[in-house]
């Protein structure tokens, strides 16, 4: 589908990629795997058109759409949520505008038998042919589903895109994305801004579209769901393999140790072969045997080890000051923005060496917690702070709040005081800024590394309670094992508010659930909190909790008036109907794809690309046809749930 041909990429002296090639295949769903500013971002950006190649060549078939989420972007304003995410059908408003403007023209002629009126009923049956082929009866349902699968509320669908975080408007860009449904999606750090919940409705979306997907993430567990393919970039060259990630680290493994097995018991004969070379070199008896060995060596195919990029971040928190038995503890804590309430009586208490995490939805006051022990923001209730508790605290935003112009040297130096400041080439060393990569100006530095740099400032002076905010967003997985490490040696208390499940996995022995204004204590490490709420959703279910878990009105049938109760059977029947068309148009198009099948069977067909263009086209319009019927099943269960 995708060919890349000998693709190299420079910036300046530094060569990123050095002739690299490979295939994408549709389907495929490849995790881009390397450490920050390996290349991963400036790969999805040569898909996506935005990065030429400096030489070789990236083949993509006209006909290829393709989504591209990056990293950072810049949001429109002036829409509602629900707006922004429908223009991903911009090209069905667009075929509406047409129809109507074609029927506006045939209702103002009268010159029936004219080509120029025929021409005209012709481009109008096609346009509506074009239009009911898309799907136009269904596409808001479609908005509606997967607006609700990444965390909105039906209340924020009318709500203005402005009112959001920069999080909040990405999910917006990625539903928008999804909806569009290309044929390549390239995803760049998608779980970044997403929680728990949101990040499984995506791994489950990604593993059931009919897209190829190419993916950037440092979240190990979601990557693992959703990759069949893993490819590393590493010191400018491309490693593919065919396997998930975690697959990927043992093949890769093993391949290193055949090479370097190999490539030792080559050295050896080289070497035995040169000495005795060296020994009967000038003994005429042994000279034929001598220039065969010379030509052995000649011939040699000489064994290579795929080159190790061992650097790699060195991380070790100062030992924590002695404080005492109680870390932090709230009673009656109550926060409200105007008349929201975000926490609503909430009691906590987290003691000496605890290490914990709080997770749950975004917007249901785990930051707003973090403020509250933080003293940033004002709340109603106690919350106190121990004896001798000193915090060291990463923020969500701590990389975007650096000085772009200064230097990553500078940027450390203006908070450094006493002798840390003899010390700071060293802690910079060890946070891969050595040597020349310290003069470098904040504002060229990827994600990652900014985010390194914002997490030196937490080796600045000892503390005994680290308060970490997504601490991982942006880091590269090598970087993260050394951190989630550094943190489990660390013998201060701990607060991680994360929905990175690998990160959190055996670093924490307690979870915090926020939910509905509370917060919700669970013993034991992330996935006994996982396997717990599974089992609960599972209860919900059963008592018929709206997925969106928001109140549906239950209207009574004897309440309706008699009016209301017309219209409300209308709608019904108008569902059933459409959900009768929908099965209807799968039937016929599954016996097409069997008489297809059939055909095909025979050898005569073999060789008739026609055919299998066909049965392609057929798989891809069952596909959606499937997907239709599935969302207006769901709206007539929906209606029908009204009158329970």
């Amino acid at each position: 589908m995708i060919s890349v041909d000998k693709l190299t990429i420079r910036f300046g002296s530094v060569t990123l990629f050095s002739d690299i090639s490979y295939v994408v295949n549709p389907r495929d769903r490849i995790a881009l795997v390397g450490k920050n500013g390996a290349g991963k971002s400036t790969m999805l950006k040569v898909f996506a058109g935005i990065q030429p190649p400096t030489s070789g060549n990236v083949a993509i078939p006209k006909d290829i759409t393709i989504g591209y989420l990056p990293q950072h972007m810049i949001h429109d304003d002036g829409v509602t949520v629900k707006e922004e995410a429908e223009k991903a059908f911009s090209h069905i408003f667009e075929l509406q505008n047409e129809i109507e403007k074609l029927s506006t023209q045939l209702s103002t002629r009268e010159d029936y038998d004219s080509p120029e009126y025929a021409q005209l009923i012709e481009r109008l049956t096609h346009a509506n042919e074009r239009l009911d082929m898309m799907g136009v009866n269904d596409f808001q349902g479609e908005v509606e589903k997967t607006l609700l699968g990444l965390g909105f509320l039906r209340s924020d669908f009318d709500r203005q895109t402005s009112e959001f975080s920069g999080g909040w408007r990405m999910r917006v860009e990625l539903a928008k994305i999804l909806l569009k449904r290309p044929d390549v999606l390239l995803l760049d750090e998608p779980t970044n801004h997403l929680d728990i919940e949101s990040i499984q409705w995506l791994e489950e979306f990604l593993k059931n579209c009919g897209s190829a997907v190419i993916l950037v993430s440092h979240d190990r567990a979601f990557i693992d769901n959703v990759t069949n393919r893993t490819i590393e970039i590493s010191l400018g060259k491309i490693y593919d393999y065919k396997v998930s990630y975690s697959k990927y680290v043992e093949l890769r493994k093993e391949r290193r140790e055949q090479q370097m097995r190999a490539y030792e018991n080559q050295q050896k004969q080289i070497q035995d072969t040169e000495d005795f070379i060296e020994r009967f070199r000038y003994k005429a008896t042994k000279s034929n045997q001598v220039q065969s060995r010379i030509k052995q060596l000649e011939k040699m195919d000489i064994i290579e080890v795929d080159e190790e990029d061992n650097s790699a971040l060195h991380l070790k928190f100062p030992p924590a000051p002695h404080s005492g038995s109680i870390t932090v503890e709230a009673q009656g804590l109550t926060k409200r923005y105007d008349e929201k309430v975000i926490l609503d009586n909430i009691d906590i208490t987290i003691k000496r060496g605890e290490k914990v995490a709080f997770v749950g939805k975004n917007g249901e006051g785990k930051t707003t917690l973090v403020k509250c022990i933080m003293e940033q923001v004002e709340y109603e209730g106690i919350l106190k702070l121990g004896h001798l508790v000193k915090i060291g605290y990463f923020a969500q935003n701590q990389a975007s709040l650096l000085d772009e112009n200064k230097t990553v040297f500078d940027t450390i130096d203006s908070v450094a005081v006493g002798d840390i400041r003899t010390k700071i080439r060293d802690i910079l060393g060890a946070f891969m800024f050595g040597g020349e990569a310290s003069d470098k100006k904040v504002k060229v530095l990827s994600g990652g590394e900014r985010t390194r740099l914002a997490m030196i400032r937490l080796l600045l002076e000892p503390v005994n309670f680290l308060v970490l905010d997504e601490p991982t967003n942006h880091l590269d997985m090598r970087s993260k094992d050394v951190l989630k490490e550094a943190i489990k040696a660390f013998n201060g208390t701990v607060v991680v508010v994360s929905h990175d499940r690998e990160f959190l996995d055996g670093l924490v022995d307690k979870v915090y659930e926020f939910g509905n204004h509370k917060v919700k204590e669970h013993i034991g490490g992330i996935y006994d909190f996982l396997q717990s709420k599974k089992l609960a959703s599972l209860q919900e279910l059963e008592r018929k909790t709206p997925v969106a878990k928001e109140t549906v009105t239950k209207v009574s049938e004897n309440k309706l008036s008699y009016e209301a109760k017309k219209e409300f059977d209308r709608k019904v029947r108008k569902a059933e109907r459409a959900v009768e068309d929908a099965e209807k148009s799968v039937n016929e198009i599954e016996m097409k794809i069997a008489e297809i099948e059939e055909a095909l069977t025979h050898p005569e067909n073999a060789s008739d690309t026609s055919m299998f263009e066909e049965y392609g086209k057929k798989k891809h319009e069952l596909e959606q046809k499937m997907y239709e019927w599935e969302i207006l099943s769901e709206e007539l269960e929906n209606l029908k749930s009204q009158l329970q």
